[in-house]
């Protein structure tokens, strides 16, 4: 794995969660603060979950001693959910132009820094992909949140913009 090719899957996954995000707005608040849905989880704390899961990796390779856990906290609201990963992504676009080779290739306890990052976007995916399931049965499709879209959406020049 490459930083261009790391790079561009943080870029998409930004893409594809702003895709489920944009369609959050008034969302009714038992679909919300449902459980037990997936698992234990409901909408809400699965979009928390990929959101606390994100941080703690990102926080853990860049050793910043911070463990960030908004699972832990009451369920944040999607305007909350929104702020945080707005947060998020500006910690991340700071990061990013630190990912070289050398780092994607450092092996921590047997696993390569490039291996934990993929984690991190294959988990994402796993998570934003339970979240629009139950968008879509509720009526709310964030719509087509494949990779192939979002290099669609780049070579339209709408990547930046959320549906």
């Amino acid at each position: 794995m490459r930083p261009d090719e790391i790079r561009f899957l943080y870029d998409y996954d930004r893409w594809a969660t702003e895709k489920v995000l944009g369609v959050l707005h008034d969302i009714p608040s038992e679909l919300w603060r449902g459980t037990g849905v997936i698992g234990e989880r409901g909408l809400g704390s699965i979009l928390v979950h990929q959101l606390g899961a994100a941080q703690r990796w990102r926080h853990g390779i860049q050793q910043t001693g911070e463990q960030p856990e908004p699972e832990d906290e009451p369920l944040l609201s999607v305007d909350e959910l929104r702020a945080r990963w707005h947060d998020e992504w500006e910690a991340v676009d700071a990061w990013m132009p630190a990912i070289t080779q050398e780092l994607l290739d450092y092996v921590h306890e047997g696993v390569g820094v490039w291996q934990m990052l993929a984690h991190v976007l294959n988990h994402g995916t796993q998570h934003r992909s339970e979240a629009a399931a139950l968008l879509t049965g509720a009526g709310r499709s964030p719509g087509e949140i494949d990779v192939i879209f979002y290099v669609d959406a780049l070579a339209e020049g709408s990547a930046g913009q959320a549906d």
